[in-house]
């Protein structure tokens, strides 16, 4: 049945889902790339699309911005929907001059200073992982397809703002490891975890801490379109 965020049915969601953050972004994908498409919810504007691509059925449905947001989204459809597999499809911001602008990133683990895990379930740890096999598949799409990725440790960050005082990235790249930021794949590797299911990240540059370069809207857009068509490519092997 329908949860308070999410108007869709069972059985209206696919086992399958590719999650963007931005709503207009899902729409985008599924008005391009899916058939027979149909808008499944729309509760606060954060848009689901269930149709096909090359005759399997997925969805694509926003997470919106922030570890809470993907955090409730993801868990609904894995505890709720009984979605099997989520690939996040999002931007990040460059820890380090060897990542470049427009550079498609696979993320192999995460690392995060965030609560979110600890509150919704007690685990303690501050690393967490994508499912193995999910990851391969999309490692071996990326070289069918000739789209060069880099498979990189993220960090998954509560804040998008920092205070100059706070906002020391080379101490978490440095000590951690961690190439580039977003701010959602913690809390969906965490749920993925604690319900058995998969999850991965795949994740475009957008702009860099480093060269302080950033890309427009129009170029994230069609720059994306890599990025989704790999994710795409990747649930239908």
């Amino acid at each position: 049945m329908p949860t308070p965020h999410n108007e869709a049915k069972k059985g209206e969601i696919a086992k399958t889902v590719l999650m963007p953050g931005d709503p207009l972004r899902a729409k985008f994908i599924a008005n391009k790339w899916l058939q027979n498409f149909k808008l499944v919810n729309q509760v606060r504007n954060m848009y689901a699309y269930t149709g096909t691509y090359k005759g399997k059925e997925l969805t694509v449905m926003a997470s919106g911005m922030g570890m809470p947001s993907m955090g409730i989204y993801s868990y609904e459809l894995y505890k709720e929907y009984d979605v099997d597999k989520i690939i996040r499809i999002g931007s990040a911001g460059s820890y380090t001059d060897s990542l470049k602008l427009f550079d498609i990133v696979l993320t192999e683990k995460v690392w995060s200073g965030s609560a979110y895990a600890k509150t919704q379930s007690g685990f303690e740890g501050n690393f967490l992982f994508p499912e193995k096999k999910l990851n391969d598949t999309i490692k071996k799409m990326s070289e069918v397809l000739e789209i060069p990725i880099v498979r990189s440790c993220v960090h998954s960050s509560d804040a998008f703002y920092h205070e100059p005082e706070a906002d020391d990235y080379t101490k978490i790249r440095d000590i951690y490891g961690c190439q580039c930021v977003e701010m959602e794949s913690f809390a969906l590797f965490h749920n993925a975890r604690v319900s058995g299911k998969q999850a991965a990240c795949i994740l475009t540059i957008s702009d860099s801490l480093v060269t302080k370069e950033q890309t427009t809207a129009k170029e994230r857009q069609l720059s994306f379109e890599k990025m989704i068509m790999l994710a795409l490519e990747s649930v239908v092997r």
